[in-house]
């Protein structure tokens, strides 16, 4: 395995990552043997970040199978990083040399399959697995959520919670602006500037975080085994992201059995239709925060959803899938 994804915290490309080190670890020790950015001989190098040293290690013996972990593409990236003209072109055209450098990638979302392809990479290299996270990190907690909220420094009232980088393409703006549409209910941003002033839209949120709406709250990046105690003390997740592929903030969502609310974009079409409830744009994302806020019922049928997603992208499940995958790539000529 080869990555730099934890050297920056609360972003999802090293939650993946941490993720599938533990799965493997878990189910699959006899039969895979992993080592981290380690350049000895190997029968399968898995680069889960683009950084140039490891693109330059490609080109070392004894690497095996190259394999590259497509976590964003050039068009995802835009409304995250702010970059100037020149570089933003040139990172673009390393990203997708490195891709091309790769023997197979593996996607976590099918609709990438095309834009790959777009590219000039050959559907036949591309697989499609989705991602996960453990169910013994993230899942419902016996406390009730007075008592996580009290834990947690928050006012116990119905409380929307999102979670991502504070960036414009994840749609922070417009939960501001919910927000401040709904001030008899109680919101929560988890996540910072992993990226500083180079984040899309850094200066004007930054003034926003520091001075938020009353009922709104701006927790900053916490630790992973913290984030369990938030999901489970929000009664509705929302994520309101204009541009996504698979964000893991959904899955934990699931595991906790919380109701999930998302901006309904189309990619998401092909791997949680039926498990979140979908909103068009802001005024639709408001009209069913505030219905969902006054009927129960309506949030039980949306916790009965995410239990079935939970059950479905669950860690054994996918530890076959990856360990078969792995094998596979390792015979394979």
């Amino acid at each position: 395995m080869f990555s730099s994804a934890t050297k920056i915290k609360g972003q999802g490309v090293a939650s993946a990552y941490l993720e599938l080190i533990a799965l493997l670890k878990k189910y699959c020790a006899t039969e895979i043997e992993v080592s981290i950015n380690n350049l000895k001989r190997a029968d399968i190098s898995h680069y889960h970040t683009v950084d140039f040293r490891f693109f330059c290690s490609t080109f070392l013996p004894f690497r095996g199978k190259k394999i590259g972990y497509v976590h964003f593409l050039p068009e995802t990236l835009e409304g995250s990083l702010k970059l100037p003209r020149l570089a933003k072109v040139v990172f673009y055209r390393y990203l997708i040399t490195f891709y091309k450098r790769m023997d197979a990638l593996v996607v976590v979302n099918p609709s990438f399959i095309p834009k790959l392809e777009a590219y000039g990479i050959p559907a036949a290299k591309i697989t499609y697995i989705p991602n996960f996270v453990s169910q013994t990190e993230f899942y419902p907690q016996t406390a009730t959520k007075t008592e996580l909220r009290q834990k947690l420094g928050l006012k116990d009232r119905f409380t929307v919670l999102g979670v991502g980088q504070v960036q414009a393409r994840k749609g922070v703006f417009d939960f501001i602006e919910l927000a401040k549409n709904n001030p008899q209910l109680q919101f929560v941003w988890v996540g910072g500037f992993s990226f500083g002033k180079i984040t899309d839209g850094y200066a004007e949120l930054k003034k926003v975080v520091a001075n938020p709406p009353s009922n709104l709250t701006f927790s900053g990046i916490v630790e992973r085994q913290q984030m369990n105690y938030y999901y489970n003390a929000a009664d509705l997740f929302l994520l309101p992201s204009y541009n996504e592929l698979f964000p893991m903030s959904i899955l934990e969502a699931f595991n906790c059995r919380t109701p999930v609310l998302l901006r309904d974009l189309e990619l998401y079409h092909a791997i949680i239709a039926g498990y979140y409830e979908p909103a068009k744009d802001r005024a639709e994302m408001d009209i069913k925060i505030k219905q969902l806020a006054a009927n129960p019922d309506w949030l039980t049928t949306l916790k009965d959803k995410a239990n079935r997603a939970a059950t479905y992208y669950s860690e054994k499940r996918l530890a076959q899938i990856w360990k078969e995958y792995y094998l596979a790539q390792a015979k394979r000529d």
